[in-house]
């Protein structure tokens, strides 16, 4: 893979298996310079979050991200290589792919509950895959689809720009987006959805997308003012304008949620405390080591952690005032953030047909339909398989992964029967360090490559002599490259890692 400069801009020229490509040079979702990602068999993988571009035409093919990349002319002449672009596609470097235009009358209507990154995808996979039936989106919030990940890493961030698409985007394409509407109930028997505006809606086929909802703490004085959970752009909003250097901030829960938040309010405010069921963050995830480096990275920031504690209860007239621990220690306390898991949202299915696991996950096939054959489910409230995973059934809430099942769900219910081949991808961000993770599974051994402790590293998450996940800092495409290793249904195992645990990066 290498960059060439045409009309001021950058194309990236590709040569694998004696065919060259030239498509364009930064990936879709933020802007990544793709010669530096993964390699794999006829695709690109982004090295920051995962996103896969086909070579041969550009198509997104796993996420993050909605667009494609413009994919440009080659012709061989004595030796030398030409490519031809629009300089419309080299000043954008993405296209959308072309959808179909919805027919009049629709003969039927598709039905997606959730205006999250999976319905999003959804919703655009069905027009570009040439259905012209009625398409209606049901979102929850008063916005339309928009890069959900901001809420607790920017919480400055502005809705406007952040939403994937237009209201014009919408309309264009032929797609119905009702916003600030949730539905209440499901009739698999009679097709329908009720929904909280008391209208009903009648569908042929149903995709249901609707993510989770993060827990408070089951503690006296959870509903107190500014006791906040961090999920929807109207959480940030309400957070961002009482961060000032008078304000004392608490963390319930050292998950990825609740350290990024932390991260985001160092420097913003007079103290930022973190109070932890665990001795160091991550470490159910990640393992100690891990945990204990990025903990001290925390500490030279300014971050108090308290370990393995929670809160008992939540002191406060009307607003959050303190937090009194399990010990006893009591902490001013002007807001209150919780990061400590969530459960899904899929109440409104009960007693519908659609079978519900014990957790409230739903169930679904390697084409992402329930056990009714019309509802289809995708995203964090998925119990579906994972390929990477010898194809076992997980609910697994990453963001890429939800637009994976969105475009999933799309092709399949369009009936061209094609089996999910997931490789789970995750990412944060903290105090500059960007850290990647590929893969799933238990694991009961650990081995690491680098700097741990400096935070330029890889680990190798091992379930007896397989490498079931990894996780790196500062060592970027290695991930991607092992997600890539993964998608292509090549393990790796621990005698691979012998020698030296990244000749295989090297080799592939």
């Amino acid at each position: 893979m290498k960059t060439f400069e045409l009309d001021e801009e950058k194309v990236l020229v590709v040569k694998q298996n004696g065919v060259i490509s030239a498509l364009g040079s930064k990936c879709t979702h933020y802007g990544a310079p793709l010669v530096n990602g993964a390699l794999g068999d006829g695709r690109i993988r982004c090295q920051w979050h995962g996103a896969c571009f086909k070579l041969a035409t550009g198509d997104i093919e796993d996420f993050p991200g909605l667009d494609s990349l413009p994919c440009y002319k080659v012709t061989i002449e004595n030796d030398s290589v030409k490519v031809r672009a629009r300089k419309s596609e080299l000043s954008s470097n993405k296209r959308v792919k072309p959808m179909a235009k919805r027919a009049a009358p629709a003969s039927e209507k598709i039905v997606v509950i959730g205006g999250g990154p999976s319905g999003a995808t959804a919703v655009e996979t069905l027009r570009q895959e040439g259905f012209t039936g009625q398409i209606v989106l049901v979102c929850k919030e008063n916005y339309l689809p928009y890069d959900r990940v901001k809420v607790s890493k920017q919480m400055d961030f502005e809705i406007g720009k952040a939403q994937f698409r237009t209201d014009q985007f919408y309309q264009d394409n032929g797609i119905e987006v009702l916003k600030g509407v949730a539905a209440t109930a499901v009739d698999t028997a009679a097709n329908t959805v009720s929904l909280s505006n008391g209208a009903e809606l009648q569908y042929d086929k149903l995709y249901v997308a609707t993510g989770c909802k993060p827990r408070k703490p089951n503690v006296p004085g959870a509903d107190l003012k500014n006791v906040r959970v961090l999920k929807d752009y109207d959480d940030s909003a309400y957070a961002f304008p009482l961060l000032n250097p008078d304000v004392e901030i608490v963390v319930i829960g050292s998950s990825f949620i609740g350290m990024e938040a932390a991260n985001f309010c160092v420097d913003k405010v007079k103290s930022v405390t973190v109070v932890g069921r665990g001795a160091v963050p991550f470490r159910s995830t990640w393992g100690e080591r891990i945990g204990a480096a990025i903990l001290a990275l925390f500490e030279s920031k300014g971050v108090k952690y308290i370990a393995n504690n929670g809160i008992k209860k939540i002191n406060g007239s009307g607003a959050v005032s303190s937090v009194e621990l399990n010990d006893g220690q009591i902490l001013k306390c002007d807001i209150l953030f919780c990061g400590i898991g969530s459960s899904y949202f899929t109440d409104f299915l009960k007693g519908s047909g659609v079978e519900l696991q014990p957790d409230g996950s739903i169930e679904t096939n390697e084409f992402m339909q329930t056990n009714v054959p019309n509802v289809y489910a995708g995203g964090d409230i998925a119990y579906a398989p994972v390929w990477s995973y010898h194809n076992r059934k997980v609910a697994i809430g990453h963001y890429g992964l939800a637009q994976y099942h969105g475009r999933a769900a799309a092709v399949n219910m369009l009936g061209k029967n094609e089996p999910i081949k997931a490789v789970p991808y995750f990412w944060t961000m903290l105090f500059g360090k960007g850290f990647r993770y590929a893969g799933h599974g238990s694991y009961d051994d650990i081995i690491y490559a680098g700097d741990v402790e400096g935070l330029k590293f890889m680990a190798f998450f091992l379930k007896e002599h397989e490498v079931v996940s990894v996780t790196s800092c500062g060592m970027d495409p290695l991930v991607s490259k092992f997600a890539e290793r993964l998608a292509e249904d090549r393990k790796l195992y621990r005698s691979d890692l012998q020698e030296d645990p990244l000749a295989w990066s090297k080799a592939a």
